[in-house]
């Protein structure tokens, strides 16, 4: 995952790849640049980057004229000690602005902004989960009351989990709906990331669910599940991106 620095202040540059390094260990700052056209040169070679950081005053001009030189697709984070420059940022494919002195938790936000907004450090994001060696294990069975009995109900027999008059849902293959004592915030640090993901604020949908996708309006998607009528089945569109590279993962 490769990460570009663009900042003429050496310690400041320093501490912002130590921060980096802390809250992204994924992250790889590749290269650091104090002139625009160093950077420029460094970017027209053809080297694959993810994100950059972005100082708007550099040794030699302002980095947006890198931008303007330079037809780059991944998202930039501006870090810098003025906010006149903010409308300009936005322009490009600013994603955050970060006034110095840089904070740690402002930093963690901006980051975890650009990850949903790039592909490459999406899809990064959840092979980590898939193979990290942490020995977590999550959740694969759910005990549910059914009339005068009581199931225990496997993750492979279940499309989707969904919330409902303050109250949350497994739907089953078989299209049968029973309540769970986990709200949806739960299940989601629960629930396998590769196996299962939200889709909006009410649904939390398994590969299982996703056999019938409609394109909808607004560059969003919609999921036909049988045995469920609600309207609500749709993609967020801030979520659109990552689903599909969930779907392709």
């Amino acid at each position: 995952m490769n990460v570009v620095i663009l900042e003429d202040e050496s310690r400041a540059a320093s501490h912002l790849a130590r921060l980096i390094g802390k809250i992204a260990p994924e992250m790889k700052v590749i290269a650091t640049f104090d002139t625009v056209r160093d950077a420029v040169s460094f970017s027209q070679q053809g080297h694959s980057i993810a994100l950059i950081f972005a100082d708007v005053q550099l040794a030699d001009g302002l980095s947006f004229e890198l931008f303007r030189q330079v037809p780059l697709q991944c998202p930039i984070i501006f870090t810098t000690a003025y906010d006149h420059y903010a409308i300009e940022a936005f322009k490009t494919n600013g994603i955050d602005y970060l006034l110095k002195p840089i904070e740690e938790e402002r930093l963690e936000q901006a980051i975890e902004k650009a990850k949903q907004f790039s592909p490459s450090l999406a899809l990064e994001k959840i092979m980590l989960m898939a193979t990290s060696g942490t020995g977590r294990s999550y959740k694969s069975r759910f005990m549910v009351k059914a009339a005068d009995k009581i199931r225990s109900i496997p993750l492979e027999e279940i499309n989707a989990f969904y919330s409902m008059e303050k109250a949350s849902f497994i739907h089953t293959l078989d299209k049968r709906n029973y309540c769970i004592d986990y709200s949806l915030d739960q299940l989601e640090n629960l629930l396998d990331p590769v196996r299962c993901f939200r889709i909006n604020r009410k649904y939390i949908v398994t590969m299982l669910a996703c056999r019938n996708i409609l394109v909808w309006s607004n560059s969003r998607l919609k999921l036909k599940i049988d045995g469920l009528e609600d309207d609500d089945i749709i993609v967020a569109r801030e979520k659109v991106q990552d689903f599909k590279i969930w779907l392709d993962s």
